[in-house]
């Protein structure tokens, strides 16, 4: 079989030849990486960036390419009523309040950005993102 210059998909339809909707593999994510789950598995969350600081980080040599995350959108779906609920939060408000009102916060909202596709936060660091609003009960998780 001779072999021509052209090489074509052999998963390629004709509707994403239309649209161009092919990505390459690099660009793919898993939805599963993007989702945290409670402890009895009966919740799922994710956590899209609304807005990030401008803020230039600190130590990049060290810590890589960071951006500092100042407002979230939050999902939360009720696996057993599949119930969604979404809340938007002013991280940088929550960490001022608890701040004043418990003397401490634990926030640390540099998150750095290969840990953000496709504007959502991958699920392993959403309890730095939420960790103040859990505290002051905005979030039940």
């Amino acid at each position: 079989m001779p072999e021509d210059d052209t090489t074509e998909s052999i998963v390629e339809t004709a509707s994403d030849a239309k649209v161009g909707s092919r990505i390459s593999f690099e660009e793919f994510t898993d939805e599963r990486m993007l989702v945290s789950h409670d402890i009895f598995g009966k919740k799922q969350m994710k956590i899209k960036v609304v807005e990030v600081s401008d803020e230039p980080p600190v130590l990049k040599w060290k810590f890589g390419d960071r951006v500092k995350v100042t407002k979230i959108l939050v999902t939360i779906k009720h696996l057993t009523t599949q119930q969604v609920e979404e809340a938007e939060f002013d991280i940088e408000a929550i960490e001022r309040e608890l701040a004043e009102k418990r003397h401490y916060t634990s926030t640390n909202r540099w998150i750095p950005t290969t840990d953000i596709k496709n504007g959502y936060v991958v699920g392993s660091k959403h309890t730095r993102l939420i960790s103040d609003a859990s505290a002051l009960d905005y979030i039940v998780f």
